[in-house]
């Protein structure tokens, strides 16, 4: 092994160690703030919600409460009617003091960061999203925990970036990778939550490189949580669910109910988001708004509608992030009717959760919208595997649906089908639905094409400013000069001629050859004369018959067909020559300009907007000059 390779491998090493060195310490860190997030939302809903205003809220078979002791309190409806505003003047109070970039869910914001702020959050950041999000969630508001984990995952990673003093690329992935660690810390996802931190930036693409790093960082935050707080899946389900082709038409049948209700769900967060920030009144008064809104409509719904159903002071679903609602779904309850009734129960409550997570999230307050999504999309698929089950057979088992029916819902809105159908398969711990998911999700992915949860997500790498020159280099080294440049006759120069014997020559050549390749007898390529160096010499009053080609002619600066547009650019660059002769073995057979390549680039960047991807072999070449129409 020689010194250079031995050094080249040393280099390589060490870069591989520092990125399991950083997603390590990210992972760690992100570990411990949500252990930090998870014990003060915790005690928040405990303190609040149940000792404050005697609720029992519905939990999933994963959800458990923070167990220490506490006076009983019967169930107040007064009481819960005022936290949800009390919360939200007190979050939006904490934001609009300490960080306001942490009103909202925060998706948006972790996506922002990473695409137009080089991955950079304040310090601060991380710990107020926790006390926002605590104030809103512990208080009933409607919303999950997703979104602010996104946030407060990615700004810890930044942080640990700025500790460190990586590049703005590295920090980018660190950002990256702390979201990942966040997301399967509070969900138990570790492989889904790397998918989807790198998913989740863009609507058609990836972040590839910074998969590896959210791995690694996931496994690490998801021990450190569960040491903490150890604990079973998110929701229980039934045994196994066999897989049945005879269902999938009814899973695809799903996936278009879910598309028209995920697109209800969007309109109504946009128009609420819309009819909130037209009110007079400071920015932070806005959640506890929409708390008072939300506290009214949950608490008559618990007086008038729970009592019949035999959860009388007890949620539903409508606080909070609804899994418990959705656990229903899953599994059945007590609380939920047999036949037609329980089919519009559901129905009711996925209209109640889009409205109560309308007044959370439109007004600003600092909740996010994954279990929410979660909730809708389950009650959507519970309440369809029940009518499906009325109707075509009684052997399906509406469970099934409402799980198939989660990742179809969030992972359309959000355009993360791939990492939504994984998440939902950890959060449920099976993998039996993964081919009833991939069918519904990918049709709900094309059907929700035009509708985006978050307004900063870019199309791809190519729209991301993140990205701008590493993509405008891509570009080039994806197309060959093969095909753009422009094949045809050229005229050349002998080597040994005197200018005055070719300045006819010149004359007649097409008006696009601008160079003229000299070559020796042979008609090997010895050299480029460019055409203001000719005319240049045509002027001069040394005699043109004392004046070879070789004489002005330039160093030979060609390329070949299967050259890259980047190479091709770097010989322009060094040659200086606005035009370089193709050369295929020893023959000239055209040449290449750098108009090429600059229509080359735009045209692949309007397919990319069209939506185009054929292959880059596909894209024509331009027009030869030389034939007829």
């Amino acid at each position: 092994m020689t010194s250079l390779t031995k050094a080249l491998r040393s280099a390589e090493l060490r870069a591989i160690g520092r990125v399991v060195m950083h997603a390590l310490a990210v992972g760690l860190a992100v570990g411990a703030g949500a252990c930090l997030f998870y014990l003060l939302l915790s005690v928040a809903e405990r303190v609040l919600l149940e000792g404050l205003a005697g609720y029992q809220p519905l939990r999933s078979a994963g959800e458990h409460a923070m167990d220490f002791p506490m006076p009983h309190r019967a169930f107040s409806p007064w009481v819960l009617a005022v936290l949800p505003a009390l919360g939200g003047l007190a979050a939006g109070l904490v934001a609009h003091r300490l960080a306001h970039e942490t009103s909202g869910g925060g998706g948006d914001a972790y996506i922002d960061a990473f695409h137009r702020r080089g991955g950079i959050m304040r310090k601060r950041v991380a710990l107020v999203k926790i006390i926002a999000t605590s104030f809103t969630l512990g208080s009933g508001g409607s919303g999950g925990r997703e979104g602010p984990t996104m946030q407060v995952g990615a700004a810890i990673g930044a942080l640990v970036g700025r500790v460190i003093d990586v590049s703005a690329r590295e920090r980018r992935i660190l950002a990256v990778s702390g979201t990942a660690a966040g997301l399967s810390a509070i969900f138990g996802t570790p492989l889904g939550a790397a998918l989807f931190a790198t998913e989740v930036l863009y609507r058609d693409d990836f972040e590839s490189e910074a998969l590896i790093p959210a791995i690694l960082a996931s496994v690490t935050a998801h021990s450190v949580f569960v040491g903490v707080f150890p604990g079973a899946t998110l929701f229980a389900h039934a045994p196994g669910y066999p897989f049945q082709p005879s269902h999938l038409p009814l899973y695809a049948a799903l996936a278009v109910v879910v598309s028209a209700v995920a697109r209800v769900f969007v309109w109504c967060l946009k128009t609420a988001k819309r009819l909130f920030n037209r009110l007079a009144v400071p920015a932070w008064v806005r959640p506890g708004i929409g708390g008072a809104m939300l506290g009214i409509t949950a608490t008559g719904w618990i007086l008038l509608v729970n009592p019949h159903l035999e959860l009388a002071g007890r949620g539903i679903g409508i606080l909070g992030s609804g899994y418990g609602a959705a656990q229903g779904a899953i599994t059945g309850g007590t609380w939920i009717p047999g036949g037609w009734s329980g089919v519009g129960l559901l129905m009711l409550l996925v209209a109640m959760k889009i409205v109560a997570t309308s007044f959370t999230l439109g007004s600003g307050g600092s909740a996010g919208d994954f279990g929410p999504s979660l909730a809708i999309g389950g009650l959507v698929g519970g309440a369809f595997g029940r009518a499906a089950q009325l109707v075509v057979s009684p052997e399906i088992d509406p469970g099934a649906f409402a799980l198939v029916g989660m990742g179809t819902f969030y992972g359309g809105i959000a355009h993360t089908p791939v990492s939504s159908l994984v998440m939902v398969c950890e959060m449920a711990g099976t993998y039996d639905l993964l081919p009833s998911l991939m069918l519904s999700s990918g049709l709900a992915f094309v059907l929700l094409r035009r509708v985006s949860l978050y307004s900063s997500q870019p199309r791809s790498r190519f729209e991301s400013p993140a990205h701008a020159g590493e993509e405008s280099l891509d570009v080039l080294k994806r197309l060959r000069v093969d095909h753009v440049f422009r094949r045809a006759k050229v005229v050349t120069l002998p080597a040994n001629a005197a200018l005055a014997s070719v300045v006819d020559a010149v004359l007649a050549a097409p008006e696009w050859q601008d160079s003229f390749p000299v070559v020796d007898a042979d008609g090997v390529l010895r050299g480029v004369v460019a055409g203001d160096v000719l005319r240049s010499a045509m002027k001069e009053e040394t005699p043109l018959a004392l004046v070879i080609a070789a004489d002005v002619m330039l160093p030979a600066a060609q390329v070949t067909p299967l050259d890259d547009l980047h190479t091709a650019l770097e010989r322009f660059l060094e040659s200086g020559l606005r035009e370089l002769p193709v050369v295929e073995g020893d023959a000239i057979v055209g040449v290449l300009d750098e108009g090429h390549i600059t229509r080359a680039y735009h045209d692949y960047l309007g397919r990319l907007g069209e939506g185009t991807t054929e292959r880059m072999s596909a894209l024509p070449a331009p027009k030869d000059p030389t034939k007829s129409e």
